[in-house]
């Protein structure tokens, strides 16, 4: 089976990437940083937030935008954005896919959601409020998307010991 494909351009906070790079362990996607990043892949915050999850991650750095899309040519790509027509629950996610994201204060490139605005989706919220928080936000596409899946490959049995 292939991996979900989680992709970041320029993240600035290092605990969200973290975090996000925690959540990719978990279901077993696959990370892509676009830079420039607002951090060192060093960095202890980040670090911290991933926790001992590092090792069990796939990880892919890109220059740039162009590098990012001529390294990965003809995949199927959705564009989360609050600027977007459809919500992310409205389109299919087969194996492979890959959700992009963009930084923390701008969001993705206003140019790049118009040129893919069919492929361009917004997770729905209260009018008046600016964004989820970009880790949160990953996890709520990411899950959308392992459930149409079928959640393929997790552990889908609760286990509570002591317990019949």
């Amino acid at each position: 089976m292939e991996p979900i494909n989680i992709v970041l351009h320029e993240p600035e906070i290092p605990q969200n990437t973290g975090n996000i790079a925690r959540t990719c362990a978990a279901i077993g996607a696959r990370l892509h940083l676009i830079k420039p990043l607002g951090f060192s892949l060093e960095d202890k915050y980040m670090k911290r937030a991933g926790l001992d999850y590092w090792d069990k991650l796939d990880v892919l750095v890109y220059e740039s935008l162009d590098d990012f899309f001529s390294r990965n040519e003809g995949v199927l790509i959705y564009f989360y954005s609050k600027k977007a027509a459809h919500t992310y629950t409205d389109v299919p996610y087969p194996e492979g896919v890959y959700l992009m994201f963009g930084k923390e204060t701008k969001g993705l490139p206003e140019e790049l959601i118009l040129a893919n605005f069919d492929h361009s989706v917004r997770i729905p919220m209260r009018e008046g409020l600016r964004s989820l928080n970009l880790s949160n936000a990953v996890a709520v596409g990411a899950y959308e998307a392992l459930r149409q899946q079928g959640f393929a490959s997790l552990c889908l049995e609760g286990k509570i010991k002591g317990r019949g």
